[in-house]
């Protein structure tokens, strides 16, 4: 028997041409416990929430930094954990493990090593985007182009290997580290509902059973 699959994809010439997302909801930037306690309680609050992490670039070979901030995102408001500053707090950690709390994220494993040198913990009901968009044909597996396909916008990643270390985050890495976290959100959400694809070319195979 063969069966027809398609492959939906994009290239990063066709995305260069599309308008640019911006993330509209409150950002807010946690760096002291009160505040990441606090944070915590209004995440509660939702079922479902977007999320992401950044980590200090290293530019020696073999040199990997711990993670420096973890977004965690509502379709409304993104909060930025600073961790470098307030530590992986035991309120978060209870959040990032609790079973009744959907965290959707996209490459997961790689947050999670990250997340496991600053602390051990038992990450439960996380949704990796990679895992699922294969059933609904997209072939692309990074968010800005998963996001493309989707929506039609493009996910600008020119603060990604900014320092994320500093004393203050800049306006524009602020916003680019709450739309990362959100956007996962808003593809979960995006597919759970059906919506058209923005693009839609693809490419056929034919796969023999």
């Amino acid at each position: 028997m063969t069966l027809q699959y398609n492959h939906i994809s994009i290239d990063k010439a066709t995305i260069n041409e599309l308008p640019i997302e911006s993330f509209a909801g409150r950002i807010h930037v946690v760096d002291s416990v009160d505040q990441a306690k606090k944070a915590v309680e209004v995440l509660r609050q939702h079922n479902v929430l977007g999320i992401d992490t950044e980590t200090k670039p290293s530019f020696r070979k073999g040199r990997t930094n711990k993670v420096s901030l973890i977004q965690l995102s509502t379709d409304a408001e993104c909060f930025l954990f600073r961790i470098n500053k307030i530590g992986f707090i035991e309120e978060l950690r209870d959040l990032l493990t609790d079973p009744n709390m959907t965290k959707i994220g996209i490459s997961l494993r790689d947050d999670f090593s990250v997340l496991h040198r600053v602390d051990s913990f038992d990450p439960r009901n996380f949704v990796d985007l990679q895992s699922v968009v294969g059933q609904y044909g997209i072939a692309d597996m990074s968010l800005q182009k998963i996001y493309a396909i989707i929506f039609g916008k493009k996910i600008s990643k020119s603060q990604r290997l900014s320092n994320w270390e500093a004393d203050q985050l800049s306006v524009p890495q602020q916003y680019y580290a709450a739309l990362d976290a959100w956007a996962c959100l808003h593809i979960y959400e995006a597919l759970q509902e059906g919506v058209a694809f923005y693009y839609t070319q693809s490419k056929s195979e034919n796969i023999e059973l």
